[in-house]
């Protein structure tokens, strides 16, 4: 099909929620097909663009988009919200349409995974479908429709059998969200939704994953929903303390660090990992104290907990060893699913914004941790800085904050102990980790929350300042401790 020109495409990937690009110049400097399905049986034609978007600004760097297109002669009004425009091929004039949002055109990814069942491979033009063994069969009748709220990607959800992530930006290589998902789905992890298959596809010798598809979890509730609308509940009854509320969160918390536990400790056994000498923790303390030494330089509130993070980031340093293994990377409640069977952990990319090879590089699971439990904080805020108004009281308001901190410190207390706990069972350790979490574990966990809270303080000044004050009070927190 003949590519649309530049202009088109960038006229629509400004108004689409996963381009990552908006606020800065750019143009589409380069558009290749790397997929033509020509139209068939009342299906439209299928094109998968890969384009190049080239940064006009100080950084002037490059990302990779894909972009599939649904063509059709007439206009297809069931899927105007999609219309990026029409353009004129040999073919006569074709109508295009983000293919994600039609259902026909998703007809043709599930034909090729349904293709693939058999062998565990099959080919759609240059797209090639992989399938896990023993994964979910699927019906050719299934009917896509796509999922809402999603920043960085687009899912469509087939019918409540599965649900397919199609990457938005894209690299070469392995996606680690493919990878982990495969050998967690194999080593039989109860905390994951299951992988069933992903396509991948060649493009100048390099591979690029494009697609992966899931097990839908049907009685799924967003994590941060959950935990926001438990903080919801204690503070529309500020009198009562956390514990004795319906609002109280520090049980599913718990839940959610067994969950997570049993997850690293499967990844320790899928993939490799070690214990790292001094060396590494000095590196590590180096880069976590050079983050604060520049955020301090634009953030005067930081200014009075630096000695003591200081303190810390030298005791890092002064640690002999250090467990690293592969991790999530970006944990957060947002990362999770509350399913009638317990918790899930979704989204193993990583931080979107690194290369590949970096995401997969190992870690100390102790950086997963850390995210949660900011997390928390985020939870409890959130909902109190939204209730604040001014028919408040000053009583009220204050009762109502206490209320949001006590959530917030019962439900890290819990995850860190549950977590704890299960880590020393999953690793038959003898209790060195103990829940109480002193010596060289509570040292690392509170230098990587104090390193989370850094760079939220960086975020938070730089879009939302009169949030900076929550990050700002996590690390006068640590400092304290």
């Amino acid at each position: 099909m003949t590519a649309p020109d530049a202009a088109l495409l960038e006229s629509y990937l400004i108004r689409t929620r996963w381009f990552g690009g908006k606020g800065r110049p750019f143009e589409v400097e380069q558009v290749r097909s790397i997929a033509d399905v020509p139209a068939r049986q009342g299906r439209p034609s299928l094109t998968v663009y890969l384009l190049t978007v080239t940064y006009r600004d100080q950084d002037a760097d490059s990302e990779l988009y894909q972009v599939p297109l649904s063509g059709y002669p007439d206009v297809e009004e069931r899927i105007s919200h999609a219309y990026l425009g029409g353009i004129d091929t040999d073919a006569g004039h074709i109508h295009l349409y983000d293919a994600v949002h039609d259902r026909e055109a998703m007809r043709i990814w599930l034909d090729g995974f349904i293709a693939a069942e058999a062998t565990g491979t099959a080919q759609v033009d240059r797209l090639r479908f992989h399938r896990v063994a023993g994964s979910e069969p699927l019906d050719d009748s299934l009917i896509s429709s796509p999922m809402t709220g999603e920043q960085s990607n687009s899912s469509a959800r087939f019918d409540d059998t599965a649900i397919m992530k199609l990457f938005r930006k894209v690299s070469p290589g392995t996606n680690p969200d493919i990878e982990i998902h495969e050998e967690l789905t194999r080593g039989g992890s109860e905390h994951i939704a299951q992988l069933y298959g992903w396509v991948e596809v060649e493009v100048e010798g390099q591979l690029l994953q494009t697609a992966m598809l899931q097990e839908f979890l049907a009685t799924a509730t967003d994590g941060f929903e959950l935990a926001v609308a438990s903080v919801r509940a204690l503070l529309a009854d500020p009198e009562q303390r956390a514990e004795d509320s319906g609002g109280d969160f520090a049980g599913e918390a718990a839940r959610l660090g067994e969950a997570l536990a049993q997850v690293h400790a499967l990844m320790r056994s899928r993939f490799p990992a070690e214990r790292r000498g001094a060396g590494t923790t000095a590196e590590l303390a180096d880069a976590m104290r050079g983050r604060l030494d520049h955020a301090r330089r634009s953030v005067p509130g930081l200014e009075a907990s630096v000695p003591q993070l200081h303190a810390l980031y030298d005791a890092v340093a002064a640690l002999d060893t250090l467990e690293v293994q592969r991790v999530h990377g970006d944990l957060h409640l947002g990362q999770t699913l509350r399913t009638s069977h317990g918790w899930r952990i979704v989204d193993f990319e990583g931080e979107p914004g690194r290369p590949f090879e970096q995401r997969s590089l190992p870690d100390s699971p102790w950086r997963d941790v850390a995210g949660m439990l900011r997390s928390f904080d985020y939870a409890a805020a959130m909902i109190e800085v939204s209730w604040a108004s001014d028919t408040d009281t000053d009583e009220a308001g204050a009762l109502r904050a206490e209320r949001a901190r006590e959530w917030s410190a019962r439900a890290r207390e819990h995850f860190v102990a549950a977590y704890v706990a299960a880590a020393a069972s999953d690793d038959g350790s003898d209790g060195d980790t103990g829940a109480d979490l002193t010596g060289p574990h509570r040292v690392l966990l509170d230098a990587y929350v104090a390193d989370k809270a850094v760079y939220e303080v960086m975020y938070e000044i730089r879009n939302r300042p009169t949030w900076v004050s929550i990050p700002l009070e996590a690390l006068e927190r640590v400092a304290r401790s």
